[in-house]
């Protein structure tokens, strides 16, 4: 199989070589200036190509989409007055944070706190929903 893999790499070299020797790559965008190269080190292998795809049509991660979405609950609980409407924003917000944990695949230490499960049950003992 690793012969069948070193035909193939000589084959691609011998390509590029010709298709520079014709001036094919002559015109290039971005010719003479340096590459930026990204650091995505931080990404498991198997979901760099999906996350560059998704970058490419300016999409975000759904793992940064949750994350977005519970700072702007956090935010909103802050000035919400009624009982009810924190009570809802609050099981929203532990449910999105146990949502983005669920996606994981590594340690649980880098999980998200649900900071208000305590103050929900403490809530639901002392004024049941109605």
């Amino acid at each position: 199989m690793s012969n069948l893999f070193a035909i193939m790499d000589k084959l691609a070299e011998e390509r590029i070589r010709e298709a520079m020797e014709r001036g094919e790559f002559d015109d290039l965008p971005g010719r003479g200036r340096p590459l930026v190269l990204e650091d995505d080190r931080h990404i498991p292998d198997d979901l760099r190509l999906a996350y560059k795809i998704l970058k490419n049509a300016d999409c975000l991660p759904p793992e940064i989409e949750l994350r977005k979405e519970i700072r702007t609950t956090e935010g909103l609980l802050g000035g919400i007055k009624d009982t009810r409407g924190k009570y809802r924003q609050m099981k929203k917000l532990n449910y999105l944070i146990l949502k983005l944990n669920m996606t994981r695949r590594g340690s649980p230490l880098l999980d998200e706190n649900q900071r208000y499960h305590a103050k929900v049950l403490d809530k639901i003992k002392s004024n049941p929903p109605v």
